[in-house]
């Protein structure tokens, strides 16, 4: 599931544990590309690499935990965690409880709450009305800055001090270059760059790391694990992992967001009628993403090939230059649907494009 060469919707909140409770529960598909990691690593930075909803902000954090805890390697004996962070120790509860004196989390203001860190008020907008602008989704160059300030200091309770960056694709280029001097001469500090893709990563920063690649689980598997959380039954959890490309953390969230197996399936059928009353509900993101998909396997279709995310039989196939330019515009949407003018006719607008 995982593999390690020399180069480059979801993070979750943590919840405070007494010090004495059970280690915080791994998710079960990391455990063993963890120990592989952590047994082949021969870089002071890693780059994970994996797409969202497979517990890659997990898994920079284990690798993390692993770095910093208190108990000998040899002593790590915790039934299904052997190798790993044993999850007791107090540097194992500093961590979870996002107060451990070696470790930064440095991650864009709208992700703070997500992975377990004290929320920020927003400050006001450029026009100074006293309206709160909306968290930025970037890393900023402030950001770095302060977190390396942080790496030169003397470690508190470790030898070393570990700097997480999630996801590190949102680092602009100011923040990226900011950064590059310390990834080149690190001294004690270790580096986990989380990302979906590599692709907008200066190379001088990809070419510093040492790349590992977090795969999804298997499917049996992840289908385990979304019933164990309460997603339906067998069918259920099977149609919104297929929804989400076979990405489990991603199916759990859409399922929180009041989607459901029936609803997916219908979702052809309610764009093809333009009813955008069935999806008011849902986070525009979420639909454009949604209707992304569609798009996606009509296409599919279209060529005579198999889809990925919807069952054949629910998708009708369209012509292929007016799948090609609605994918054009959907992609548009992606990029202002975090801001639209009108979520209600942003809604009404993208359901009518689908009619064809």
């Amino acid at each position: 599931m995982v593999s390690s060469t020399r180069r480059s919707p979801t993070p979750r909140a943590a919840e405070p544990r007494a010090q004495t409770d059970a280690p915080r529960e791994l998710l079960p598909w990391l455990a063993e590309p963890l120990r592989h990691t952590l047994a082949t690593q021969q870089a002071h930075a890693l780059l994970l690499q994996a797409p969202p909803g497979v517990g890659q902000f997990d898994f920079a954090v284990e690798l993390a935990r692993a770095w910093l805890c208190e108990t000998p390697q040899d002593q790590r004996r915790v039934p299904g965690r052997e190798g790993l962070a044993c999850g007791h120790c107090s540097s194992c509860h500093l961590v979870d409880e996002r107060s451990h004196p070696d470790l930064r989390l440095l991650v864009p203001e709208a992700l703070r709450a997500e992975a377990g860190l004290p929320v920020e008020e927003g400050g006001s907008d450029a026009e100074g009305e006293g309206r709160k602008r909306k968290p930025s989704r970037e890393i900023k160059v402030d950001q770095v800055r302060a977190a390396l300030d942080f790496a030169e200091l003397t470690a508190g309770r470790a030898r070393l001090k570990v700097l997480l960056l999630h996801p590190a694709e949102a680092m602009n280029a100011v923040a990226a270059n900011a950064l590059l001097k310390t990834l080149e001469e690190p001294g004690a500090l270790r580096f986990v760059l989380s990302c979906g893709s590599t692709d907008s990563l200066l190379p001088t920063i990809r070419s510093r790391c040492q790349a590992v690649r977090l795969l999804p689980p298997a499917r049996e598997q992840a289908l385990v694990w979304l019933q164990s959380r309460g997603v339906g039954d067998a069918q259920e959890a099977q149609v919104l992992l297929d929804a989400c490309g076979g990405r489990p953390l991603e199916a759990l969230q859409r399922q929180r967001e009041g989607m459901d197996a029936q609803a997916w399936r219908q979702f052809p059928q309610w764009v093809a009628s333009g009813q955008s009353a069935a999806v008011s509900g849902w986070p525009l993101p979420v639909l454009v993403e949604a209707l992304s998909k569609l798009c996606h396997d009509r296409s599919l279709v279209s060529l005579g090939l198999a889809p990925r995310y919807f069952t054949r039989s629910e998708l009708a196939a369209g012509d292929l230059d007016q799948l090609t330019a609605w994918a054009a515009q959907l992609r548009r949407h992606a990029r202002v649907a975090e801001h639209p003018f009108s979520a209600g006719l942003a809604v009404e607008a993208l359901m009518l494009g689908g009619r064809f």
